[in-house]
């Protein structure tokens, strides 16, 4: 048997803490996300009256949100330090949940959209943190690490829907008003976890005086190429059925718990799988369970195309976050392989930017597809895009083969 070298085991133990905090971090800040997706579009659909068309806008300033904070964020925690950022987005918000609730009090659209905007900003603090993970963790528990922090994302996929069906109706007749306050408290509780991580700073371990190489020369490699592709694909076409479902569902005529049942159902299987989405890909290789994750994609545009009663919406949803999960975090532990120490920050925020760019495009055009073409349309949008990843991974994998053969 191989001896382990004793640097990975401290290592590693020091990332295992710090993924249980991340964890329970990721529960209660991962909540904000599924409770906008539930219910953004809904009060959005409320505030504006007749017209529904841009009833997912704020849904979309959420996506962009994130898009533009994510080089901010990155650039302020190679600054500060993953703890202080992590600390700060927390507070942000709390301050962008009171915002929000404010906002649907005075009926107020383009203030919610700009709170809930903020809240997007702390989300790409958010997903920083499989990133954060991975940072004290060995080559070979990296996968791991940033699966296990995902999967606290499964108790964000229940607290979420839960903190809106149970307070939607707090401040009645104003819906959803209480909702946004339980997204403040919930932001406030996650401030318990972030000040306990140990997260050397760069400087701190001679990371920043590592060589770093051009950021183009980086971003031409083949393998960020198809990583960047396959990440892009798997979070904008998952963004894109999801925004459009509670308003579908609605027009459907199902109700508001349906449709938030839809959300927890879909957001359990994003993050549940996280528990095993490591060890998956450390047998059976990242770009297997990437391709995997695209084919789930494709599965749920075939159920929700072939019909629209509550279970074809819950089993179409369900297989959305098994594909974004595997897509997603396969693409995540591809992109870990194209950076050194010194390049971190900057690749990570780049690659998150590109992401959240492509998701915040695909959650602007969500609602006024559904609104003009339908719920089948937005559907059959997911199949040449997948595709399209699936044949850029094949192109990967027969590139490097070809280079171990010479």
């Amino acid at each position: 048997m191989t001896a382990i070298p004793a640097d990975d085991l401290i290592d590693d133990r020091l990332a295992r803490r710090n993924a249980i905090l991340l964890a329970c971090a990721q529960a209660l800040g991962g909540a904000s996300a599924s409770i906008v997706i539930a219910t953004a579009s809904l009060v959005g659909a409320g505030l504006l009256g007749a017209d529904k068309s841009l009833a997912t806008l704020p849904v979309s300033f959420f996506v962009l949100g994130t898009a533009f904070g994510t080089l901010p964020a990155g650039a302020i925690m190679h600054r500060f330090g993953r703890r202080a950022g992590f600390v700060g987005a927390s507070l942000l918000g709390v301050g962008s949940g009171v915002t929000s609730a404010y906002a649907i009090f005075a009926s107020n659209f383009a203030l919610f959209c700009l709170a809930v905007a903020a809240s997007g900003v702390v989300g790409a603090f958010v997903q920083q943190y499989r990133f954060a993970a991975a940072d004290t963790a060995s080559d070979g528990y990296k996968p791991k690490a940033i699966s296990f922090v995902l999967a606290g994302g499964m108790l964000a996929g229940i607290v979420g829907p839960q903190t809106v069906i149970w307070t939607a109706d707090l401040f009645s007749p104003v819906m959803f008003a209480g909702t946004y306050v339980g997204q403040a408290v919930l932001s406030l509780i996650s401030l318990a976890f972030l000040p306990f991580l140990q997260i050397p700073r760069p400087k701190h371990t001679g990371e920043a005086r590592g060589e770093r190489r051009p950021l183009l020369q980086i971003l031409a490699q083949q393998r960020f190429i198809v990583a960047a592709a396959c990440a892009v694909t798997s979070y904008a076409l998952m963004n894109l059925v999801m925004t459009a479902t509670p308003l579908a569902m609605i027009g459907c005529g199902h109700s508001r718990t349906d449709a938030a049942l839809a959300i927890q159902w879909h957001v359990l299987a994003m993050f549940a799988p996280s528990f095993f989405t490591g060890h998956l890909i450390a047998r059976f290789g990242r770009e297997r369970i990437v391709a995997l994750g695209l084919a789930m994609l494709a599965g749920c545009a075939v159920v929700a195309i072939s019909g629209v009663e509550v279970a074809h919406f819950w089993v179409a949803l369900v297989l959305l976050g098994l594909g974004w999960n595997f897509g997603f975090i396969g693409a995540t532990a591809m992109l870990t392989g194209v950076y050194r120490p010194a390049e971190r920050n900057q690749v990570q925020a780049v690659n998150d930017f590109i992401v959240f760019g492509f998701v915040a495009a695909a959650s602007f055009s969500s609602g006024a597809l559904l609104d003009a073409f339908g719920w089948a349309t937005v559907n059959w949008l997911v199949f040449p895009f997948t595709l399209l990843s699936l044949v850029l991974l094949g192109w990967l994998v027969i590139s490097e083969r070809q280079r171990e053969l010479t």
